[in-house]
């Protein structure tokens, strides 16, 4: 709740103790209307769901615990400038799940696959073709090369946010990283055969989608 409460980026709000919340431990989920098993029949409607069901309800008040303050996630308005957005209190809802993704891998030691990451599944849900060719390349790392997590972790982040406008961008950023991440994809896996490197692959890829462009104008 402190995350929740520091993502309004509003002046007093710093904080669980500024919100007025209330959690509750619930132990069973119960079947609802919307569930598939009660649409094709094989449950009914308020049935105990099956297996451990142990969740948390949280409930947030609308103002702050002066009842002064006005909060809202669902506040999305941009202001005329930075200091007009921040009196507004706008609430970045993807900051707040990052943050409580990094949040819960760092409490409890987790290490997360690239695949199970938020910035995964907002960069293939959401990202350009672009993006995407830069996301399955760092994912085909980590799938190879599992020593490469890290690197491709740090890497993804930049590539959610759009900093690189191809795959070879990406593999030709300065620094020693780039040089580490090129090391490691082309690197020879173990038990791979013939098979190729991520680079080859999305060269290939590539080529396959300009040829199939240019027919496409031909006809």
């Amino acid at each position: 709740m402190d995350e929740y409460a520091r993502n309004f980026k509003r002046p007093g709000i710093d904080s669980h103790s500024d919100l007025l919340w209330f959690g509750k431990l619930e132990n069973h989920r119960y079947y609802g209307h919307n569930d598939r098993e009660v649409k094709s029949g094989q449950k009914r409607k308020g049935e105990r769901k099956e297996g451990r069901q142990m969740h948390v309800q949280i409930i947030v008040s609308r103002k702050d615990i002066t009842n002064k303050i006005k909060l809202s996630p669902q506040n999305t308005s941009r202001g005329k400038n930075k200091a007009h957005s921040r009196k507004l209190g706008q609430f970045d809802r993807t900051a707040f799940k990052q943050s409580g993704e990094t949040l819960f891998d760092e409490l409890f030691d987790f290490e997360r696959n690239l695949k199970d990451s938020l910035q995964y599944a907002n960069t293939m849900k959401n990202g350009t073709a672009q993006q995407k060719a830069q996301m399955h390349t760092l994912t085909e790392l980590t799938e190879r090369h599992p020593q490469g997590k890290p690197l491709a972790m740090e890497l993804a982040h930049d590539v959610a946010q759009g900093m690189f406008e191809s795959v070879g961008e990406m593999l030709t950023t300065t620094g020693s990283m780039a040089a580490d991440l090129l090391g490691l994809l082309m690197a020879p896996v173990e038990g791979a055969g013939e098979q190729q490197s991520p680079i080859e692959e999305e060269e290939k890829r590539r080529k396959r989608k300009k040829k199939a462009q240019s027919r496409g104008i031909r006809r």
